[in-house]
């Protein structure tokens, strides 16, 4: 199938198939007309790198799960290198939280010491 249709297949757009492409994730050829072509496995690779990115892992940290692209993502046992950056990735995660509460934090103490009908001057 063509790349276009690829991307409809997989939910993504041909931009997000290109970029998966030069990182290496996905491989595509050329048919004889010059359009690329991939095929349906690559569709189920495809999911599962938007699956690891929806969880909150970089391109780069999906580089790790190559072997495990092809198949069932969510009933594969994880390897020690996927739990390390796992476990890095839910550390950085966990640090923007932490940084948006203190953020969220400051400022509802600031809000709280503006008398209320100052409030509609921005």
């Amino acid at each position: 199938m063509r790349i276009g249709e690829l991307a409809e297949f997989a939910g993504v757009s041909p931009c997000a198939l290109r970029n998966h492409e030069s990182t290496g994730l996905i491989c595509s050829e050329r048919a004889a007309d010059g359009y690329r072509v991939g095929d349906a496995g690559t569709a189920v690779r495809v999911r599962n790198i938007r699956h690891l990115l929806g969880a909150g892992f970089t391109l780069a940290d999906v580089q790790c799960f190559r072997g495990c692209l092809d198949g069932d993502m969510t009933t594969a046992p994880p390897s020690p290198e996927g739990l390390r950056v796992a476990r890095e990735r839910l550390a950085v995660i966990d640090a923007r939280i932490a940084a948006q509460t203190a953020a969220r934090d400051r400022l509802v103490r600031a809000l709280e010491t503006v008398p209320a009908a100052s409030g509609s001057r921005g």
